[in-house]
């Protein structure tokens, strides 16, 4: 059975869906791997590095004898459609974002498993890619807000005099905000923090940093994660958080709700509360913006001279160990779906739709659509 891994072809990607490290994994189950020539290049896996692992390297295409294709970024339509009868992929595959490759793959026969769509589950944590690749951009987040600042992060007691801490704050508690937090902590800042799940202040304090409480309505939601709120108490949310924006050195916004439009946390007006120099990192940038005016890719600077850095790719710019994290999800998830040779019976993969980790990710098959519920 051939495991393929081809090159990402989406501008921007340079994370890999394995890395040299996790080969050995593949092959002691008896799977046959095949890394298409490159595939490793950003994230420092040469081919002679993949070579030594046990992997096969391949120039030119790898995915027309593939019984697995794993990826990070989708394929195209048009590589669905040069896939084999039953063949199957795992990536990120966003139901929202990537119709028309979902559509290629069941039109193929493929079997399309989405990371996006792994249940938040105590059995499913070592397959969970968008906690691990959320790691990375917490912590990116932090360290681009402390290099764009004008100010140092920590307390520094000088001869020429004293140097206040900045003051930074996080809104949303997930798994990207808590990493920030705790990276500008490491930094020496004085961080704050808020989210519309109270049950997140504990984890916050833990970190060493102070939680806003606003006295909202909580919105806690299905698998740990905020559910929507209503635009009247958005509102009141902004209304409530201007205080704290103003006074704040940096504001990272890491606020998401799964397959949705990113909430709208700061409006124009809050971000001309702030004064000149300071920074605004918005994580959420490429799913419609936690600030208002960020744009994915670019530093934006007001006209009150407020700089809003916009996240794009941004696990990507950390792609070593991006990639290494992401190669353990895709590698926990295949073998759930390998059954090996065992008395005289090949080595086969299992869609077993009675396991809810396997029905959750799942979105084709048979040549059917499937719900992929969370």
């Amino acid at each position: 059975m051939q495991i393929a891994v081809p090159k990402e072809i989406r501008e921007g990607e340079k994370r890999v869906a394995l890395v040299p490290d996790v080969i050995n994994k593949l092959t002691r189950l008896g799977l046959d791997v095949v890394i298409e020539s490159g595939a490793g290049t950003h994230s420092q896996g040469t081919d002679a590095e993949y070579e030594s692992a046990g992997a096969k390297i391949v120039k030119g295409d790898v995915l027309k004898s593939a019984d697995v294709v794993l990826s990070v970024q989708p394929l195209t339509p048009a590589q669905m459609g040069t896939l084999k009868k039953g063949a199957i992929t795992i990536s990120f595959l966003s139901p929202t974002t990537a119709v028309d490759s979902i559509e290629a793959a069941a039109k193929a026969g493929v079997t399309a498993l989405s990371l996006e769509l792994v249940p938040r589950i105590s059995r499913a944590q070592s397959m969970d890619a968008l906690t691990s690749q959320a790691l990375c951009a917490g912590y990116r987040a932090a360290l681009v807000g402390a290099e764009l600042s004008p100010r140092f992060f920590p307390l520094l007691m000088t001869a020429a005099g004293t140097v206040t801490p900045a003051q930074v704050l996080v809104l949303g508690a997930g798994v990207a905000g808590l990493q920030a937090i705790a990276t500008a902590r490491r930094l020496g800042a004085v961080v704050s923090a808020y989210d519309v799940r109270p049950a997140s202040a504990d984890e916050v304090r833990s970190m060493g940093a102070a939680f806003i409480e606003l006295e909202l309505e909580a919105l806690e939601g299905a698998g740990g994660y905020a559910r929507e709120m209503t635009e009247d108490r958005a509102a009141k949310q902004r209304e409530l958080l201007t205080p704290y924006i103003a006074k704040s050195h940096v504001v990272i916004t890491t606020a998401a709700v799964p397959g949705r439009t990113a909430p709208r946390l700061m409006t124009q007006a809050m971000v001309d509360s702030m004064e000149p120099g300071t920074i605004i990192v918005d994580l959420a940038a490429e799913t419609g913006g936690n600030v208002e005016g960020s744009k994915p890719g670019e530093i934006v600077t007001t006209s009150k001279g407020v700089r809003i850095w916009g996240g794009k790719d941004v696990p990507s710019q950390l792609a070593f160990h991006a990639s290494s994290l992401y190669s353990r999800n895709v590698v926990n998830l295949l073998t759930l779906l390998t059954k090996p040779e065992k008395d005289g019976t090949p080595l086969s993969f299992d869609i077993n739709f009675e396991d809810e980790i396997i029905a959750g990710a799942t979105l084709t098959h048979n040549g059917e659509r499937r719900g992929g519920n969370k």
